[in-house]
C-alpha cells in the first residue's frame, strides 16, 4: 500500500492593518510656507457645546489674519527643525523641553466632531448673531485655511477665547481722538497671539498643552482610566444598546460619568443586585428578554453608573429618595466586627 501524504495544516492569518502615516510637520511647514499667500481663510466660532457658527470679517482684517493665526506656527516649526525640535505623541509625553506634541484627531472626539460639522454639515451651520447666540457662550475660534482645487491641503488653526478679553458695547468705552466715547460695536474681542492648536489631516499638533486640554476637555489620563473601567463593565454586566451605539460612544461625552468612573469599583454590585436596587428605588431601568440592562441614552447610562456605584439612598427618617453626590465611608460602629 502506498502512503498518502497529508498536507500540513495551515492557519489563515488576517494581515494586520498598516499603521497610518502621520503628518511630517516639518515638510508640512515648508509646503505651506511656499503657498501661504495663496491660501484662503474662513473663520468659525464655536460654543461650549462645540456647535460651530460661520462668521464674516471685514477686508481690512485680511492683513492681520495670516500673521495672527499662521505665520508664527510656520516660524516655530521651521526654526525648530534647526534647533532639534522633536515630535512626541501627546499620550506618551512627560513634559520634555523642545518637544511638539501630536495626537490622532480620532482620539479627541470634540475636535473630530467640530471638523466633521464644518466639512460635512456646512448647510446646517448658522451665521453667528449676538442677539441669538450670545458671545459669552463662545469657547473658541477656528481659522480654516484652504488652497484652491487642493482639498488635501485644508487645515485648521484653533484658539481659545477668554471672556476676559471680550468687550460688550453696553459697558465699554473707547478712546478716540483724545477723548472717551461709548463703544460702538456689539462686541469687541482681543484675540490671543500665542500658538495653540493645529489640525491637519488626521493629526492634531499641540503647541500649548493646557489650552488644548481646556479647548476640547481632553484629559488623556482620566480618559484612559475611564476606558479601562468601561472594559471591566462590559465584562461584568450584560448591557443592551440601540443599533450602532456602544458604551464607549455614550461615555465619551458624559463628563460626570467619566469623573465617576475614576474611582468606581466595578464588581461591587452584581447584575441582579443592580436590577433589584433599581426596582427598590423606583427607577426607570429596563431589562430585555435575555436579562440585559437596556441603555438607550445618556440618562439611562447615568442611572446605571449611579446604581453600580451605590449612589441612591432612601432616608430612614422621611422616606424620600436621594442621589448622593459624594460619599465618605464611615468606620464600623464600636464593638461590631469589621465588614471590610
Amino acid at each position: 500500500m502506498s502512503e498518502q501524504n497529508e498536507a500540513p495544516e495551515t492557519t489563515e492569518q488576517t494581515p494586520a492593518a498598516p499603521e497610518r502615516e502621520t503628518t511630517d510637520i516639518f515638510l508640512w511647514a515648508n509646503q505651506i510656507d511656499a503657498v501661504k499667500n495663496e491660501l484662503d481663510v474662513e473663520l468659525f466660532l464655536f460654543n461650549k457645546n462645540y456647535t460651530p457658527y460661520s462668521t464674516n470679517f471685514a477686508n481690512e482684517l485680511n492683513a492681520q489674519l495670516k500673521p495672527l493665526f499662521l505665520f508664527d506656527i510656520l516660524g516655530f516649526v521651521t526654526m525648530g527643525a534647526g534647533t532639534g525640535l522633536s515630535v512626541r505623541d501627546f499620550e506618551l509625553s512627560d513634559g520634555e523641553e523642545n518637544v511638539l506634541l501630536r495626537t490622532d484627531l480620532a482620539k479627541v472626539g470634540r475636535a473630530e466632531t467640530l471638523v466633521h460639522l464644518i466639512e460635512k454639515e456646512r448647510h446646517d451651520i448658522l451665521e453667528f448673531s449676538e442677539e441669538e447666540h450670545e458671545f459669552k457662550r463662545i469657547k473658541g475660534i477656528v481659522a480654516r485655511f484652504t488652497l484652491k482645487d487642493k482639498p488635501e491641503k485644508t487645515f485648521y488653526i484653533v484658539k481659545g477665547i477668554q471672556q476676559s478679553n471680550v468687550l460688550k458695547g453696553a459697558t465699554a468705552w473707547e478712546f478716540r481722538e483724545g477723548k472717551f466715547g461709548s463703544f460702538q460695536a456689539e462686541v469687541g474681542l482681543k484675540l490671543p497671539t500665542d500658538n495653540q492648536v493645529l489640525i491637519t489631516g488626521q493629526d492634531i499638533f499641540v503647541f500649548n498643552q493646557p489650552k488644548f486640554e481646556r479647548l476640547f476637555n481632553y484629559d488623556y489620563k482620566k480618559q484612559a482610566i475611564a476606558e479601562a473601567r468601561i472594559d471591566e463593565i462590559e465584562k461584568t454586566y450584560k448591557l443592551s444598546f440601540p443599533d450602532g451605539m456602544t458604551l464607549q460612544d455614550l461615555v465619551k461625552d458624559r463628563k460626570k460619568v467619566i469623573t465617576k468612573l475614576q474611582k468606581l469599583e466595578v464588581d461591587g454590585v452584581t447584575q441582579e443586585q443592580a436590577v433589584e436596587y433599581a426596582d427598590d428605588m423606583q427607577l426607570e431601568l429596563m431589562t430585555d428578554e435575555a436579562g440585559a440592562i437596556i441603555i438607550m441614552d445618556g440618562n439611562d447610562l447615568d442611572t446605571f453608573v449611579n446604581l453600580i456605584n451605590e449612589d441612591y439612598i432612601t432616608s430612614q427618617v422621611t422616606g424620600r429618595r436621594y442621589e448622593i453626590k459624594s460619599k465618605k465611608l464611615l468606620d464600623d460602629p464600636e464593638g461590631e466586627p469589621s465588614r471590610g
